[in-house]
């Protein structure tokens, strides 16, 4: 399975971002309304500056205490993420983040960031494609 087979299970999803002056506090405030994992610190919403997700804002609380909500995204995201295409092999992917660590991946095609996948995604994907290799070698072995 490729990644665009995903993006076109999800439908059309907008990617949320933020401005790298964005102050944390509001970053945090974005993830919480939208009930998301992780932004794209971006300027323009296609070129990509980092991600900052739930676990960088963790990270940076253990560290500096509720005053690291004062920082900007810029200070705290993780720069130059790892990204995908739309033609890239889910399985890659899925070894990709699993093997880094990290839970979302921007699908980029032409250097512009096109959307947004997460491990959830890529994990939904695979299961949906080895219930239906069950289904149809179950029909084969009762001759359906």
């Amino acid at each position: 399975m490729q990644v665009m087979q995903i993006l076109k299970g999800k439908g059309q999803s907008e990617v949320i971002t933020v401005q790298p002056d964005t102050t944390l506090a509001d970053v945090v405030a974005v993830l919480s309304s939208k009930r998301i994992g992780a932004v794209i610190v971006s300027t323009d919403g296609q070129d990509v500056k980092g991600i900052l997700s739930e676990r960088d804002v963790v990270r940076e609380m253990a560290r500096r205490g509720m005053s690291c909500l004062t920082l900007r995204a810029s200070e705290v995201m993780t720069r130059d993420p790892k990204s995908c295409a739309p033609m890239d092999n889910t399985d890659v992917v899925l070894t990709r983040m699993t093997e880094g660590r990290f839970r979302h991946m921007p699908v980029m095609e032409d250097g512009k960031m096109v959307s947004l996948i997460s491990i959830g995604d890529v994990v939904k994907a695979r299961l949906d494609e080895l219930h239906m290799e069950k289904e149809a070698l179950q029909g084969m072995i009762m001759g359906n």
